[in-house]
Order: C-alpha cells, then sequence, then structure tokens
C-alpha cells in the first residue's frame, strides 16, 4: 500500500515500463540484468505492498503528532538528511520543516526542492560553474532518496525517484573534488548498489577502507558528506552500500533477511579485497541505527573485517520496541524492506532479527555509541551485547540521549560522536591496541571509565 495513496503527483506519472527502462539506463550498463527490476516495479516480493495494522489504525494520530511536532517528530531526520549537505542546504530544510504539516506532505515537499536544486546544478554546469553544480547535484540527490521514503511499495513514484537520485548522484560523481564510482556488489546473482569513494588527492598504492552501512530510513548517498567528510579527511576509502532490505535494494528485489546480511559481509570485502587501491588488511565495517545489527551480523560472519564501529544502537532481539511501541511507520517499512505484506507473517519472521547466535563469532575490535535513554533498543540490549562479546570492545553511553546519539549536552561538551568514531576506527588501522572498557559521558562533558 502506498502510504500516500491519495497523492499524486503528475510530473513522475510515466509508465512502470518506461521507468524500468530508465533505471537500468542510470545503473550505467552495470551488471543488473539479475535484479529483476520489471518483476519488482509494482510489489514487493509477496506480491502485495504491506499493511501494518497499527500504521491504518493510527494514520489520523500519525498526522496530528507531525502538525504538533512537524517532519523530527519521530526521530531528527532532517538533521541527518542535511548534515551531510552542508549549510547552504540549511534553508531548503528549514522550508520543508514549514511545509510538511502532516504524513502526505513528505514526498511532495523533498519532491519540490530536489527539482529546484537539481534545475540549479544543470543551469550552473552549462555555465561552466563545475563547484557549484556538484553541489547542487548532491543535494538534489539526498532530496530525491528523502522523497522515496513515504513509499512502502515499488510503486511508479518510488521507481521514479530513485531514478532522479542515481542520475543526480551521478552527476554530483561526476565532478567531485575526489574520485567517485557507482559500485555493483555481485549479491545472489543480482547486485548490491552501492558507491565507492576515495580519499582526495589519491594517486597510488593501499588505503584503508571504511563499509558504511545506513539506518532503516536513510540511503547510501548520505554516507559520506559533500565537504569535510570524517572518513575520507582521514585518508580512508569509503563503501556506501544500501544492503539487503535497504532503499534502493528492494526496488531491485532484493530483501532483508539474516541469511542475505550473513552473505553481504562476504560479497562486499570480496568485491573490495579486488581493488588494487585497498589494503585488503585494513577493512572496517559501520553502521548506524538499524545498520548497527546489520553490521553486525555482517562482521560476525566475515573475519576479514578489521573492525566494527556502530552508533544509535537497535540492537533489541526480535526489535519488539520500535515495531510495537514506537512510530507505525517502522514497522510499516520494515515489512516493505523485508518484502512481506501479511503481519503475523512479519511478527514470526521478526524473532530471527537478532545478533544472538552471531555475534559470538566476532573477535575484531567493537565500538558502539549508545543513548542512555534509547526509546526504539533499550539500552539493556546494547549492553548484553557488550558483555557477550568476547573480543576487544569498547562501550560508550551518552547521558540523557535518546536514540539518536546527539543533540544533547554529553555529546556537545563530551567526545563528539561522529569524530569519536572516526578517531576510533582511525586507531584500530594503525593498530592501537584497546583496552576493553565502558565509558559514560555525563551532561557536563566529564566521562567515567569502568575497565571490562
Amino acid at each position: 500500500m502506498d502510504r500516500r495513496h491519495f497523492l499524486q503527483s503528475a510530473s513522475v506519472a510515466a509508465s512502470a515500463g518506461a521507468l524500468t527502462a530508465g533505471l537500468a539506463s542510470a545503473q550505467e550498463g552495470q551488471a543488473v540484468q539479475g535484479n529483476n527490476v520489471q518483476g519488482a516495479v509494482m510489489t514487493g516480493a509477496s506480491g502485495k505492498a504491506p499493511q501494518a495494522r497499527r500504521f491504518v489504525e493510527q494514520r489520523w494520530l500519525i498526522d496530528n503528532i507531525i502538525r504538533a511536532n512537524g517532519i523530527d517528530w519521530d526521530q531528527p531526520r532532517s538533521i541527518y538528511l542535511s548534515a551531510p549537505c552542508g549549510v547552504e542546504a540549511n534553508a531548503d530544510f528549514a522550508a520543508i520543516r514549514s511545509r510538511v504539516q502532516k504524513f502526505a506532505d513528505c514526498a511532495p515537499a523533498f519532491e519540490a526542492t530536489a527539482r529546484r536544486r537539481e534545475a540549479k546544478a544543470r543551469a550552473a554546469e552549462e555555465a561552466k560553474a563545475v563547484v557549484t553544480a556538484r553541489d547542487n547535484y548532491f543535494m538534489a540527490a539526498i532530496h530525491w532518496g528523502a522523497a522515496q521514503w513515504p513509499f512502502d511499495e515499488n510503486n511508479e513514484q518510488n521507481v521514479a525517484y530513485n531514478k532522479r537520485k542515481r542520475e543526480c548522484y551521478a552527476s554530483y560523481a561526476r565532478l567531485a573534488d575526489h574520485r567517485v564510482e557507482a559500485a555493483w556488489i555481485p549479491f545472489q546473482g543480482k547486485a548490491l548498489p552501492a558507491w565507492f569513494h576515495l580519499p582526495p588527492g589519491y594517486q597510488s598504492g593501499r588505503v584503508p577502507v571504511v563499509v558504511a552501512v545506513p539506518g532503516m530510513d536513510s540511503f547510501k548517498e548520505t554516507g559520506v558528506a559533500l565537504y569535510g567528510d570524517r572518513w575520507l579527511n582521514r585518508g580512508f576509502a569509503v563503501l556506501t552500500i544500501d544492503g539487503p532490505g535497504q532503499y534502493e535494494s528492494p526496488v531491485l528485489g532484493i530483501h532483508v533477511s539474516m541469511p542475505a546480511w550473513q552473505e553481504t559481509g562476504r560479497a562486499v570485502v570480496d568485491w573490495l579485497t579486488a581493488r588494487p587501491e585497498i589494503d585488503p588488511q585494513r577493512i572496517g565495517i559501520t553502521g548506524a541505527s538499524f545498520g548497527s545489527l546489520f553490521a553486525t551480523i555482517a562482521a560476525a560472519h566475515e573475519p576479514r573485517f578489521m573492525a566494527c564501529a556502530v552508533i544509535s544502537t537497535c540492537l533489541e532481539p526480535g526489535c519488539h520496541t520500535i515495531f510495537e511501541e514506537a512510530s507505525p511507520t517502522y514497522k510499516q517499512r520494515f515489512m516493505y524492506m523485508a518484502g512481506i505484506a501479511d503481519e503475523p507473517t512479519f511478527d514470526a519472521f521478526c524473532k530471527t532479527l537478532t545478533w544472538e547466535g552471531h555475534a559470538e563469532n566476532i573477535r575484531v575490535p567493537y565500538l558502539w555509541l549508545a543513548g542512555e535513554f534509547d526509546e526504539l533498543s533499550p539500552l539493556e540490549h546494547t549492553e548484553r551485547l557488550f558483555k557477550t562479546l568476547q573480543a576487544p570492545r569498547h562501550l560508550v553511553v551518552y547521558q540523557d540521549c535518546r536514540h539518536s546519539v546527539g543533540n544533547v549536552p554529553a555529546a556537545n561538551l563530551g567526545p563528539f560522536p561522529p569524530t569519536l568514531m572516526a578517531d576510533w576506527m582511525a586507531a584500530r588501522f594503525a593498530g592501537v591496541p584497546l583496552t576493553s572498557e565502558r565509558w559514560f559521558v555525563e551532561a557536563s562533558g566529564q566521562i567515567r571509565k569502568t575497565p571490562l
């Protein structure tokens, strides 16, 4: 079911067949024939669109909450989307926050902004203003991706937005100040979509690489900042992926499951070790929010990862809190990610969403950054994983912080979370030994350290 089924955009009302052809063209002739995009255009794996009971019954409540609290009612969406774009995008997101008064406003608000940014990019490129063009192509790609979020089926609008997102990001890559390539990771006869970034000024030799796994409501194009990226600035390459079930992957018929994520780590590392630019001994993986679970599963089944670092942890086995006690949009979207339309079937599937029986295999350094009062995945589950692992490990808990780590005094006065994560990974790449301990960052910025 299109979560905004009553809202149509005439500007993208092309036929499904034409959009499918356009998508294949946008993928630049890569080996995606096995992805069967044609069969995925209008439905998920089940042939139906999901309908979570709470989403249907509480739709009126969602609209009232948005009217009262704005687009960031369930998480700081406009913050994490604007962060990679830089300060120029602040006005974009201020206008979007003002425009969105109900759920149905989300996609049109982002679509309108994406169109404006894309038009500015094309005009700038025609005028030979390369920097302005690339900046606006990047921002347009982020807005097109954000416009996809309200859809839980591969209808014409979702596929069209995905196509425009890829086209804009490819144009950014063509003009970027560092080398950026579209990457397709062979996977189960199909291909996982990704973008491969090399650090600015790269000429030759082998460099470390970070595999960046986004969260449930984010996408690979947000994984590297337009300017001042924390990974690239430290001389690391970055592979940003949409893994099984994430954003572009279900458009291509690749859905989330634990077996799929077990295989993802191996597929990604195989691809990276075949690259002459990459040091095969220094491959790290990071994950945000639901990406924390996905990265954990990938690391548990791929020993060639050197280190794993996750933030805003989503590590409750079975995921009851996020699917049954939080915003109904989470369950609705994850059903789409899993390709499951029937809610009882999905509820049974959720029991498989656990690190238990997997994470015990991890033997490489592991970092968690978590909020004291995580409302989507209670901290006790992250603490339990911390105690279960046998590898060198480091847990950092921020006082008063909710699921999204940041925007509280502890994160502002204490170690800044993204910087801490990047410096931690740099130390692992440099071979610095890790002492296992738990940090509690107080609101004052002071750190209480407890050795394991």
